[in-house]
């Protein structure tokens, strides 16, 4: 869909809700719910990153002074106020192709060393929850967290844009073959550490699995490294469209003059704010199904779907028709039900 009309790039997710629903309509239905997303995922990898950090603290000197995670947070918001004056999507490639391999390092190290450490002692596969509401709200948040597997759908058209199209040599062949690899990659990622941490860890597993690992001391403190590596490239990759729209609010709406000290001010502002709700709700697990249920869901199941039937008209009661429709449905559903547990859970956390 990159290049559905001829002779024209959709290089924004906005743009192409625009050509859809048209241009006011279409900018209110898609920017809100992309800056969400986008926002909660760079929040979520600031937990995270001072997560890694404070385990690897713990690790490498046990007997220290303990820190609280709010300290570790702002330790990783300096690395992004530093790296938040690149100028574009591009000019992160470099720390996204590492980011990247960190990923695969530390979910390796992760399931491996899971799988060595075997079954634990008292060791129990059955619900984390004891009453009935606590099972139904429970699941309901575990919808929500799987939502966040799908996040990247944001900014594939901000991705696909960076690609080189000719009509001999079109982006989207380009993309389709990168697709198909990346999801491979975070398959490899994902099913592995899933599978071997629930066996090794059960119901009592931490959100992050590294946080569940004690030793090899050595492997676990490197493991979390990548980790703290992986989400500084990955949390610039979201923020780069963000600082898109505020820069392009300020110029176009409030006439204040493009210069790098305006750049600055905005990027230094986003990062401050995405650290400072990182502090206040440290809730990793929920956080993510709350978000994953308000606004991946959206963007990444029905609103294309939508956008879909709207500019190709596929034939009614088609395969395609049904295809789409059912989508919707489910994405739909999935955004009321999936909050709903998510917030429970952040109330029974705090």
């Amino acid at each position: 869909m990159h290049e559905a009309v001829p002779g024209k790039r959709f290089d924004r997710y906005h743009e192409f809700g625009q050509h859809a629903f048209g241009d006011k309509l279409g900018l209110w239905l898609i920017v809100p719910q992309q800056v969400m997303v986008q926002a909660g995922c760079d929040i979520v990898y600031m937990v995270t990153g001072g997560s890694s950090l404070m385990k690897f603290y713990s690790i490498v000197c046990p007997d220290c002074k303990p820190i609280k995670l709010s300290y570790f947070i702002m330790m990783f918001a300096s690395v992004q106020f530093i790296l938040s004056v690149l100028p574009n999507l591009t000019s992160v490639s470099g720390v996204s192709f590492v980011a990247a391999v960190m990923s695969l390092s530390y979910s390796a190290i992760t399931w491996i060393v899971s799988a060595i450490k075997g079954l634990q002692q008292d060791i129990s596969y059955g619900s984390r929850y004891t009453t009935t509401p606590g099972h139904i709200f429970g699941y309901l948040s575990g919808l929500g967290t799987v939502a966040i597997a799908f996040s990247r759908h944001n900014i594939v058209l901000e991705i696909q844009a960076s690609i080189p199209s000719t009509l001999d040599k079109p982006s989207k062949t380009l993309m389709w073959k990168g697709s198909l690899l990346a999801y491979i990659i975070i398959g490899l990622c994902y099913f592995p550490v899933a599978f071997v941490g629930y066996y090794a860890f059960g119901k009592n597993v931490d959100d992050n699995v590294l946080i569940s690992l004690e030793k090899p001391i050595w492997l676990i403190a490197a493991a979390n490294i990548f980790v703290v590596i992986h989400v500084i490239g990955s949390y610039q990759v979201y923020a780069m469209s963000i600082y898109y729209v505020l820069e392009s609010f300020l110029v176009l709406r409030l006439k204040c003059r493009p210069s790098r000290m305006l750049r600055i001010v905005t990027r230094y502002f986003y990062v401050a704010i995405t650290m400072s709700i990182g502090i206040a709700f440290p809730f990793f697990g929920s956080f993510l199904s709350v978000l994953g249920g308000i606004a991946f869901a959206r963007t990444s199941f029905y609103l294309p779907c939508i956008i879909w039937l709207i500019i190709r008209k596929p034939k009614k009661y088609s395969i395609s028709w049904f295809c789409n429709w059912l989508f919707i449905i489910f994405g739909m559903s999935w955004t009321i039900l999936a909050p709903i547990g998510a917030v429970r859970e952040i109330v029974v956390s705090s």
